[in-house]
């Protein structure tokens, strides 16, 4: 199958790097830089695409679904990432949030060439994970029209499942597969065709905001403190300390206090201390208020 790159707006050449071989290095830097501003600004112009999405992932984990993102090379990697880092961030389970990559874990780090090709591959993966109609799919493909991507978006569809599309062109192929398509647009690379630059940093600004928003929304932050955070090293044991002291003003050692009753549930602590109740009962109301810190405060 012959694939014509002309159409794709993440495979044209950008006018404003077109010598960037030949200048400074610091006049490259800026080059690159400038471009990296170009970002953020496309991620605004799809913000309540992005808000919708994360109502909607919110909405299938309270009922027990869970959160996979598909995707091919930089998009995969990008999605495993961000999946890995709400479990010590957020306190969820390692199921819960669940990257998916074109050649399987192996090609994280090394390409797996011809893998991203196969629409069979993005449905198999999921069957592997036991995918259902309570999850929640996002199909991540720079280009919008990677096969894998698009194997796993149909797949979801006929489970009945929600899909979301992040991609980097306008009106792309998975866009028009799934439920919402979140499709910034960065404009032309730095390198020519390089997705890993200006269209990565795209996706993983919607990744951050699709994982953090659903998380708050589901009463894992308390103003903007990661409360359920796992203290599975020393950094984070001692990000506890200041989580509860930020929380609640007392000092270090009362802190650590509060965490040792608690063994180091950081929200748990910080309900004590606000409320004078004893941890059994703090534990009650918080498991009342489905894990909300601030509705089990409001219910005093």
């Amino acid at each position: 199958m012959t694939i014509d790159l002309n159409k794709l707006s993440t495979e044209q050449r950008n006018p404003h790097t077109a010598e960037i071989d030949s200048v400074s290095t610091l006049e490259m830097m800026r080059l690159i830089n400038q471009e990296d501003q170009r970002v953020a600004l496309a991620v605004a112009d799809v913000l309540p695409q992005i808000a919708a999405a994360v109502d909607l992932i919110a909405a299938q984990f309270k009922q027990g679904g869970r959160l996979f993102y598909i995707g091919a090379g930089t998009s995969g990697r990008l999605g495993i990432l961000d999946a890995s880092e709400c479990p010590p961030t957020y306190g969820v389970d390692f199921g819960l949030v669940v990257g998916l990559i074109a050649g399987g874990d192996g090609a994280i780090r090394k390409a797996v060439e011809g893998a991203e090709d196969s629409l069979e591959l993005g449905a198999n993966d999921l069957k592997a994970h036991h995918f259902n109609a309570q999850d929640v799919l996002v199909g991540l493909a720079a280009s919008g029209r990677t096969p894998y991507v698009i194997g796993g978006l149909d797949y979801a569809k006929r489970l009945g499942a929600h899909t979301i599309a992040v991609a980097c062109t306008p009106d792309s192929a998975i866009g028009r597969i799934a439920e919402i398509a979140i499709e910034p647009l960065p404009g032309a690379e730095v390198v020519t065709g390089s997705t890993r630059m200006k269209a990565g940093t795209a996706q993983k600004l919607v990744l951050n905001m699709l994982s953090t928003g659903a998380m708050i929304k589901m009463g894992k932050v308390y103003g903007n403190l990661m409360v359920d955070v796992q203290p599975s090293n020393q950094k984070l044991i001692e990000r506890c300390k200041r989580i509860v002291c930020e929380a609640t003003g007392v000092d270090r050692s009362q802190a650590e206090a509060l965490l040792e009753i608690t063994q180091y549930d950081v929200k748990l602590a910080i309900l004590i201390e606000k409320t004078g109740l004893d941890a059994e009962q703090a534990a009650a109301l918080l498991q009342q208020a489905d894990g909300y810190l601030q509705k089990a405060m409001d219910q005093m």
